[in-house]
């Protein structure tokens, strides 16, 4: 008997010619489950750039030095492959190291603007305040000139 008649028999399996999927492919990321670089629009744009000028960059850099050393071609291809697959992993890592700096400190930003700042943690901003009350006080009137 074959497997196809097998299924056909076991009427308690139920099988509706579908397989259960998970996520597949790229998709979006999802700006409701925090910060990301993936969800920032100029992040995800540069670390692409990166990782593309990474790439070029391994791949040029060890062509020229391969070939300067006097490397066959099947080789010299070999490794300027290679070293461009490093560069594009390598310029991807700082990419991406770089930007969730940068986006936490956009959004440390955006909650400093939002909120009222703390004097504690700023010392300049507590002088300031101390200092603001004298500055704002009314200046004395002149005194009158006497004849």
């Amino acid at each position: 008997m074959s497997k196809k008649d097998d299924k056909a028999k076991d009427p308690d399996k139920k099988d509706d010619g579908k397989k259960d999927k998970g996520k597949k492919g790229k998709g979006k990321a999802d700006a409701s489950s925090g910060p990301s670089v993936a969800a920032h629009p100029r992040a995800s744009y540069q670390v692409r750039r990166a990782k593309g000028w990474g790439g070029m960059a391994g791949f040029g850099i060890a062509a020229y030095l391969s070939y300067k050393a006097g490397v066959p071609t099947v080789d010299l291809g070999m490794r300027a492959i290679i070293a461009g697959m490093v560069g594009y992993m390598l310029a991807w890592a700082c990419a991406v190291t770089v930007w969730r700096q940068l986006v936490l400190a956009e959004l440390r930003g955006a909650v400093e603007r939002v909120s009222d700042p703390n004097p504690d943690l700023i010392p300049a901003r507590a002088a300031a305040k101390t200092a603001a009350p004298a500055a704002e006080a009314p200046a004395p009137a002149p005194a009158a000139a006497q004849p």
